[in-house]
């Protein structure tokens, strides 16, 4: 891919997997719910980095659909964390002036988590410094499937005609339309896939790689991945 030097050009929208967490806790010698506490630790500075480098949007792959078939132990124990992280960061995000958003198939998260959930996004839903998305019981075959399957109720209640739909009438029906698609792909741990997150929304995106675990990722390689980014010619399949 070729190269430019603009450290103007920065990410608007930055997305990350956040991978590794039981990796780290293994090597650690501890529990896989203290991996993920770790991780959330590390979630926090990467979305204070974020706010700093002026990125507008930062998407954080928080839990799958296909992560519901985890122990029983496991998923209680992150849907608490997940309470847990909002309740102490929430008050900062939203001095900060960051909108909290969550995307995915909320209504699998069990009624006390979604509550916590929905207020942090009701209180937050004002604010315009910045956009920090959960997605949350997400995956990207589901996102395009709940997608089609809205338009198909409103072809048959007569609100649009088949000839109507296209890429952009689809992309209406996604679960967070007005976010721009993510400029940059983040995925820690050194696993070459996407794991179904945001099919539809990656299609350009630039990816990048690292071997670090998401526990120890840092702000620096944060830092350092943004200008990467920065480096590189995006061309759009136009040349």
């Amino acid at each position: 891919m070729g190269r430019e030097n603009n450290p103007r050009k920065k990410p608007r929208h930055v997305a990350i997997i956040m991978d590794g967490n039981k990796r780290w806790a293994e090597k650690e010698g501890l529990t896989v719910l203290e991996g993920h506490r770790k991780g959330a630790e590390t979630a926090q500075e990467i979305i204070k980095a974020s706010k700093d480098l002026g990125i507008e949007y930062l998407t954080l792959y928080a839990f799958s659909t296909e992560n519901w078939k985890r122990s029983k132990y496991e998923v209680d124990g992150l849907m608490l964390l997940l309470e847990t992280f909002i309740r102490e960061n929430l008050d900062k995000i939203h001095r900060e002036g960051i909108r909290f958003r969550a995307i995915g198939r909320l209504e699998m998260v069990p009624s006390k988590t979604r509550k916590i959930l929905m207020d942090a996004i009701e209180k937050t839903s004002g604010n315009s410094q910045g956009n920090l998305i959960l997605a949350l019981s997400y995956g990207g075959r589901a996102e395009i499937a709940d997608a089609a399957r809205k338009i198909a109720v409103d072809v048959l209640d007569g609100k649009i005609k088949t000839g109507e739909i296209d890429e952009e009438l689809f992309r209406g029906y996604l679960y967070a339309p007005d976010v721009p698609d993510p400029d940059l792909l983040i995925r820690t741990s050194g696993e070459f896939r996407i794991s179904n997150f945001l099919l539809w929304q990656i299609s350009y995106s630039e990816i990048l790689i690292t071997d670090t675990l998401w526990p120890d990722f840092s702000k620096d390689e944060f830092r350092k991945m943004v200008e990467e980014f920065c480096s590189r010619k995006r061309r759009y399949g136009g040349r």
